[in-house]
């Protein structure tokens, strides 16, 4: 299959590109900082973009969009006080891009905190002072651009999937991730199991127009764990 991801040099981005390459797959990888792309294949294609920039993504749209088979989008910024507009504008050129040259098969990153739901094992702390700060106070400006981006995927007459992991970990390989349709009962993703899953969805048409969870069970960290290695974490 030809794939492209787009957000390709982000933690996620490139866990999903080197598992694509694993599995046979043409990639090209879109990142504004394509000298800094860390990986290298002979069935690997690093096409530097500004997925904001509307004409710099129609420019590589013939390595970038035109003739692949399926578009991911690991796009992602920190969350921040000031607007942001990310999500929504990249991910609404990516499918103007699309549109244009016939593309129809879309799966992009989300979040369960555009939609924040309390946890059976989150206790009292979790849900009721983190999970409210993080996503109304800390998180809002990424949320609200994650929901536009939601919205305007919904909209699209793509086969779109809309992939919504929790708070993201590293784990060196993927383990026995779930996948639920809609809300999952887990606090935690480890990145390697969301690229996992973003490949895994492409076959299945199970997720066509559909928004999933994906959690993982095994190995998760601690919550004061997490926040000292990934909450706190730049970049």
């Amino acid at each position: 299959m030809r794939i492209t991801v787009f957000g390709a040099n982000g933690p996620t981005g490139r866990l999903l590109t080197a598992q694509a390459l694993a599995a046979g797959h043409e990639v090209t990888a879109v990142t504004r900082q394509p000298h800094s792309f860390p990986l290298r294949h002979d069935r690997l294609d690093v096409v530097g973009a500004d997925v904001l920039d509307p004409t710099a993504v129609d420019t590589a749209v013939d390595t970038a969009v035109a003739g692949r088979d399926a578009i991911l989008s690991t796009l992602g910024v920190p969350a921040g006080k000031e607007p942001i507009s990310t999500y929504s504008r990249g991910v609404g050129n990516v499918v103007a891009a699309m549109k244009r040259h016939g593309v129809r098969r879309l799966a992009v990153v989300s979040s369960t905190g555009v939609d924040p739901h309390p946890y059976s094992d989150g206790g009292f702390l979790f849900n009721r002072v983190l999970l409210p700060y993080v996503t109304r106070v800390l998180g809002r400006t990424l949320y609200d651009d994650m929901r536009r981006m939601e919205a305007l995927v919904r909209a699209s007459d793509l086969d779109w999937t809309i992939v919504r992991p929790n708070g993201l970990y590293h784990l060196p390989s993927p383990t026995d991730y779930t996948v639920v349709e809609g809300h999952a009962d887990g606090r935690f993703t480890a990145r390697t199991d969301l690229a996992a899953s973003l490949l895994a969805m492409l076959d299945d048409v199970r997720y066509l127009r559909t928004t999933v969870s994906v959690v993982t069970t095994a190995d998760n960290p601690t919550l004061l764990r997490w926040i000292r290695r990934e909450a706190m974490a730049k970049g």
